[in-house]
């Protein structure tokens, strides 16, 4: 089967399955772009255990040193790749940072993998 035969049929399989027409190949391209972003940004030890502790609620980066057993150093430049990707927000209150995740999407992956990698 070709590369256009296999995205032909991928979209048949995404649509019709749920009554509805699949979406056009560059659309689909598109979003497979989208995808492959979301999981390079995810497919990093570190962002990944940042993640898995957010998805259960805000934390500072001192909790998340904590948590981790990472320097200041280590967590803080993970979080800024999480934020410039838009997976994590922070808000102030007083003088710390809470963070939290914010993509909803990301969320769900984090819990997917919860689910198949460490729940009993």
């Amino acid at each position: 089967m070709t590369s256009s035969q296999n995205e032909m049929a991928f979209a048949d399989q995404t649509g019709a399955a749920q009554g509805q027409p699949g979406i056009d190949a560059d659309e689909m391209m598109r979003r497979a772009s989208e995808a492959t972003a979301l999981m390079k940004a995810l497919a990093h030890e570190g962002r990944m255990m940042i993640l898995c502790h957010l998805s259960a609620g805000e934390k500072t980066v001192t909790q998340l040193e904590d948590l981790l057993m990472q320097r200041q150093a280590a967590v803080s430049q993970q979080l800024s790749r999480l934020r410039g990707e838009g997976l994590v927000t922070c808000r102030r209150e007083g003088k710390v940072r809470l963070y939290s995740v914010s993509d909803p999407r990301a969320a769900e992956i984090v819990d997917l993998m919860y689910r198949l990698f460490c729940a009993r």
